[in-house]
Order: C-alpha cells, then structure tokens, then sequence
C-alpha cells in the first residue's frame, strides 16, 4: 500500500489538519495511522448485520463533521478513492453542495494491479467492469470477445455488512448467469492484489464450473477472460 501512495496524496495527507482512513488490513491501518498525528480509523463505522447504506451514509457524517468545523481533513481510502466506495463521491458532492472546496486524487485500483498481475492488455480485446450484484441486477447482453471484470463477488446480494466466513454464498447464482455465455470449462481468475510490498497477489485460476464451489475473499474480484483467450499471464 504504501509503494502505490503517490507523492501528491501524501502532500494531502500532510497538509490535512485530520486524516481519516479506511483500511482493510491491520498493517495497513496501522501504517496509515503513523502518518498523521490526528489519524482516525473509519473501520469501526462497519458493523456486521447493519445495512450497507447505513455504514456509507455515517462515513460521509464522519468526513464533513470535521469540515463544517472548519477543519482541513484528508479521507484516505485503500485502492482507489473512485472505484467503489460510494461514500468517496457523496461525500464530495456534498462538500461543494455546501460551499466547501473538495477534491479527489487518482491512485491505484485492483483493478489496475489485476491488469498489471495478469498480464491483460485491456485494450487489446476490450473491458467492461462491472460491481457482481449490479451485474445479476440489470442483465445485458455480453460480448464474451471480451475481457470481463467482476468487483465484489464475494458479497454477491449482500445488502449488510456480513461476517467473516459468510463471503460467497450467492457466487452459484453468478455462476449461473455466466453460464448461459460461456462454456463450463472456460478458465476464469479470482484474483487478489498484494495487501504488502512483499507479499503475492492472490491468483486462483479454475473453471467456470468450479467456481460456484469456491470460497473467494472478501476482496477478491472475478476475471473472466475472452473466450478463446488465456486467463493471463502465470502468477510470479
């Protein structure tokens, strides 16, 4: 995480009067807290059995609290602030809606690790990015010649903050859906970025068929490669 912190974030950071972060490793919640003398972890907010837009809505409480204080504050998110994490956008508009000066700096998604890990050109066969429930939500038509990418597939219909272990039990239903596109023996990837400079990416190549029986973590995201194509590159 903190190889992928840009020097234009950490001049953000530092020139904040408060940092809140939301972290999901206890390394990376720990580092980020030693960067800043008034650092705030806004993991606590996540309470199992509570409704996702509860949790969302009391994070961006938590941001302009602060801000309508007059404080300067930096929200940091791991991944990018952009790519899922609804409460990053609200929070910003709401912020301007108020009068406030807001702004988001880019950074590196998993989705980019993932292109980066797999050795997938996005470019070369095209992409189409899609959260899993959103996608079993509004069926459209698939361009199997295509890259496909699937964020969240271990909370598949989960409208509440879920409890370790209980990740993936509606991945059978997605299994189905792509199913009816792809063969069964299609290769595809769940895929996890390197949390730590010095750790390995998750890569878990299986077929399609199997992965109705897989156990994805609670970050991992689906890579489904065109059909015909290599799921990508071998993992390092």
């Amino acid at each position: 995480m903190g190889l992928h912190l840009t020097p234009e974030a950490r001049a953000a950071i530092d020139a904040a009067d408060v940092l809140l972060y939301l972290s999901a490793e206890p390394l990376a919640d720990r580092w980020v807290a030693s960067l800043h003398r008034n650092a705030r972890s806004l993991v606590p907010l996540y309470r199992v059995g509570v409704e996702r837009e509860e949790i969302y809505a009391a994070i961006v409480d938590a941001i302009l609290e602060p801000v309508r204080s007059g404080i300067s504050v930096c929200a940091a998110f791991y991944g990018h602030p952009g790519v899922f994490v609804r409460p990053s956008h609200e929070a910003i508009r709401r912020a301007r809606a108020e009068g406030y000066p807001a702004r988001m700096l880019p950074a590196v998604s998993a989705e980019d690790c993932l292109f980066a890990d797999l050795g997938v050109d996005p470019a070369e066969h095209g992409c189409a990015s899609f959260d899993a429930t959103a996608f079993l939500r509004r069926p459209r038509p698939l361009d199997t010649s295509a890259c496909l990418v699937l964020w969240q597939v271990a909370a598949i219909g989960e409208g509440r903050a879920v409890a370790e272990g209980a990740h993936g039990r509606n991945l059978p239903i997605l299994v189905e859906r792509l199913l009816q596109s792809y063969p069964p023996e299609h290769e595809v990837v769940l895929y996890e970025a390197a949390p730590y400079p010095v750790a390995e990416p998750a890569i878990e190549r299986l077929s399609l068929s199997a992965l109705a029986d897989a156990v994805p973590a609670p970050q991992a995201t689906l890579y489904v490669p065109p059909v015909g194509a290599a799921a990508g590159a071998p993992a390092r």
